[in-house]
Order: C-alpha cells, then structure tokens, then sequence
C-alpha cells in the first residue's frame, strides 16, 4: 500500500509533561505490565488444562484474557520505551501497524464482553435451553465473529489514515498512534476519517454496550422475580457482579473517548482514558474474576500448587 505522504515517522510526546516522574512511572507500568501477563496467562493456561471450566462462559473469559495480554502488549512496552528516552521516535509504516492492533484488539475485546453478557442471560434465563444455544460451533463461531469484526474496523481505520496527507509537523500528543492524534497532525481530507469515528467506531462500542445492559436488565428482573433459589441468586450476582465490573472498566473510558471524537478534545483527557483501558484494565480483569469468581478461584489455586511442586520435583536433591 503506498502512502503519499512528506512524514515518513513521528514522534511521541506522550508524557513529557512529568519528566520528573518517568523513573517513578516506568516502575508502575512496568509492574502493571508484567501482572497484566502474569494473570491473565494464569487463567487462559488455567481455563484450557482444566476440564471442570470447558464451558462456554470459561471459553470466553480465556479469549478475553488472551486479548487482553495482546492489547496491553500493543501500547505498554512502546510507552515504557518512552520513559527511558529522551525522543520516542516510530516510523510510519509501524505507526498504522499498532493503530491497527490497536483498534483490532480493542474493538474485539469490546464485542466479546457483549457476547459474554448474552451468555450469561441464556445461562440464568433459559437454564434449559443452554447447551443447545451456546454449543461449542456456537461460541466458536461468536469468538470469530468477534476478531473479524475488530480485524475489519482496524483495517478501515489503518488503511483510511494511511492515505490522509502528513505535509506538516510529526509531533503525535499521545503515547500511541491513535486516529484522533493523527488527525491533527493530517494537512487535510480529514472528513472520512472523522465520519467512520462518528458513525463506525461509535456503533463499535455502543452495539455491544447495549446488548449488555439489556441482557443484564432481564437477569436482573429474572433474579428478583422468577428464581426462588437464595443460594442460586447469590451465586449468579457474583458470576454477574465479576463480568459488570469488567465491563464497566473496558466501556466507561471508551465511550467518554470515542463517543464525540471531535480533532480539537483534550489530547490529556484522551492519555488517561486509553492508559485505563490499555494499561490498567487489563490488569484488573483477572483479579475481579479471580476474587468473586469460586470456580476460577479454585481452578487457580489448584493449578499453583501443581506449578510449586512440580518446581519442588526439579529442583529437590537427587
């Protein structure tokens, strides 16, 4: 694909504004970084070796902590690179391959939370219909349904702003190549790009925000109306409570982010909203489900006491 344009890189301003405290943030992304893939990798190995979570609701948690450790590793390791820099330079061409990460990882990661939000309504709706539902061809075709509509929103945008015009300064106000950024850098034909943030990437991430709200509104109703069971109700709350969270992480700063993606916003205000859903999010997803999630919480415990004694076995005196 050839791109007309003078920039062949750009360079990051990211957080230049606290160069005091970039010793200080490299240690916390960094640690963040590294419990993000720590904990999500424990439950997408946990989730695939242990037999007792081979369902669809599990299915999905490990894709979610797959993307999870793919989208952080998109953005944090260049910002940790950032921190120990004095000029954070990329070239173009590597640019539109993390915008495309980027948004596919994101944006697939978004929809799945939807998916995972009907999953839950047809586990505590319609306990009966369940395992013909959600069969395994089903959730299968779901998950790729997912990534392809995150690969195709990723390319539209990778391939729409690899053709806008960059005549001008290359100096991007953010930590990673967004479109938003990008477009103020842009010597003109802006109007597509911001139409497909209006119209497209706003469907993105309000489709499956309303799926989940309306899933969660007839369990809700389901639970306090229909199910008799105090032990059952609680434990479909907690199952419901660890997923609302998530979603509540991932969605809140994406729609306050996406939802007027007007060129003139606070670059600040947009930083802080994708550090929470690249750097911090992630990190937090495995510890919400870990800690009200029984299953899962078992699950990993019973998979670490394998790992120390195993580790006890190699290293043991002959």
């Amino acid at each position: 694909m050839e791109n007309q344009t003078e920039v062949r890189e750009f360079i990051f301003l990211g957080f230049s504004k606290v160069l005091d405290l970039k010793k200080i943030l490299f240690a916390i992304f960094l640690m963040l970084y590294l419990a993000t893939l720590l904990g999500n990798g424990a439950i997408f190995i946990v989730v695939l070796i242990e037999q007792n979570l081979h369902s669809p609701m599990y299915f999905f948690l490990g894709n979610l902590s797959c993307l999870d450790i793919f989208h952080s590793s998109t953005t944090v390791p260049k910002m940790l690179s950032g921190f120990l820099s004095e000029l954070q330079i990329i070239s173009f061409n590597d640019c539109m391959i993390q915008m495309f990460f980027f948004y596919f990882l994101g944006s697939s990661e978004a929809i799945l939370l939807g998916v995972m939000a009907y999953d839950r309504y047809v586990a505590i709706c319609k306990p009966l219909h369940y395992t013909i539902i959600m069969r395994k061809e089903i959730c299968i075709l779901m998950a790729a349904a997912s990534l392809s509509i995150g690969f195709l929103h990723a390319l539209m945008h990778a391939v729409v702003t690899a053709h806008l015009p960059f005549c001008g300064p290359n100096h991007i106000e953010h930590f990673v190549c967004d479109v938003k950024p990008l477009l103020k850098l842009a010597c003109g034909g802006t109007q597509l790009s911001l139409m497909l943030l209006n119209t497209v990437t706003s469907c993105i991430a309000i489709g499956p925000f309303l799926i989940t709200v309306l899933s969660y509104l007839y369990i809700i109703t389901f639970l306090l109306f229909k199910m008799q069971s105090q032990s059952g109700r609680q434990k479909a709350f907690s199952t419901c409570g660890s997923h609302l969270s998530v979603v509540a992480l991932l969605y809140v700063p994406v729609l306050l982010n996406y939802m007027i993606p007007t060129v003139g916003t606070s670059s600040q205000r947009d930083k802080i909203l994708t550090l929470i859903y690249s750097a911090i999010t992630p990190v937090l997803n495995p510890l919400i489900y870990t800690l009200r999630n029984q299953e899962v919480k078992r699950a990993v415990k019973k998979f670490w006491v394998k790992m120390t004694l195993r580790v006890k076995d190699i290293f043991s005196p002959l």
